[in-house]
């Protein structure tokens, strides 16, 4: 790199990290990869049953006051906030990689067929996005929790529900655009059909667009589960989820603060972590959206 003068220039030590940490997203891949570990290990790492009750060590410290047995203290029937944690980041990534890659798979779908046949296929696709972008989501998981039951399968139905409408208008406009180019009409001509042409010449022209979509949505999703688990319409108690162990521990803030802050605050890390690979990815994939070299 060089300087104004056009003279070569050399960055510190301390700068070339600084550089190193703006243009790589170092510090939030590291939290995503420490909650893949801790999820996807959680029956050998976890030190306690996530669901056994301890009465005597109710809302216990955590393991740096009095010499706690616990290493984030105890909730309010004396479960291992630690481990309980735990089992919630499994929670999370599930809502990442399944109810991000069904939404996903239903919203590229209905974004390349809505773009690509136009006319009414396509006024009938927006007009179900539009109405479905007006409905409120929250009413409605609320409704579906009340009438069917909270349960995993339905928090998962519910989370494909909120994903899949983010990729239909993005896929949509960029199908628009493809479908006019000259390797499409040539394909045309050559007696492709019209499910080879949406595979194999139209979605890789898509694939930039959805990936940044994907990562920019996952953080609200996994916040949308956590919010629906708080309210009560999510994962049911007791089954360990960051937002239902948030909610729990809510009546007792004032003698027990970490049975809330501990899962609030990793929930809080990995949204963040989450957002800020999106932006990188956004940035990356767009050119004109960079700031660094």
């Amino acid at each position: 790199m060089a300087g104004s003068t056009g003279v070569p220039y050399r960055r510190s030590a301390l700068g070339q990290a600084w550089w190193f940490l703006r243009r790589w997203p170092v510090l939030p891949l590291i939290v995503l990869g420490a909650l893949l570990v801790f999820g996807v290990g959680a029956p050998w790492i976890a030190p306690n049953d996530p669901l056994k009750q301890n009465l005597p060590l109710r809302s216990v410290k955590p393991f740096y006051q009095d010499g706690s047995p616990y290493l984030l203290g105890g909730d309010h029937v004396g479960r291992d906030v630690f481990s309980r944690g735990l089992y919630g980041a499994r929670i999370s990534l599930t809502v990442m990689f399944v109810a991000m890659s069904a939404g996903m798979i239903i919203g590229v779908s209905l974004g390349l067929v809505s773009g690509y046949a136009g006319g009414v296929v396509d006024e009938v696709i927006t007009r179900i996005v539009d109405i479905w972008l007006g409905f409120p989501f929250l009413l409605l998981a609320l409704v579906v929790a009340i009438t069917v039951g909270a349960s995993f399968t339905v928090v998962m139905f519910l989370m494909v529900l909120l994903a899949w409408s983010g990729f239909v208008r993005n896929v949509r406009a960029d199908v628009l655009v493809l479908k006019e180019s000259d390797y499409v009409a040539s394909a045309k001509v050559a007696g492709a059909s019209t499910l080879r042409i949406l595979t194999r010449h139209i979605l890789p022209g898509t694939v930039g667009t959805i990936t940044v979509i994907a990562s920019l949505s996952v953080g609200s999703l996994i916040l949308a589960e956590a919010t629906l688990s708080f309210l009560g319409a999510g994962i049911p108690s007791p089954t360990p989820s960051w937002g239902n162990m948030v909610s729990e521990g809510r009546d007792y803030l004032q003698t027990a603060w970490w049975t809330s802050a501990f899962p609030g605050l990793a929930l809080f890390l990995t949204v963040m972590s989450l957002n800020f690979i999106g932006d990188w990815v956004r940035d990356r994939l767009d050119p004109k959206l960079r700031q660094l070299d």
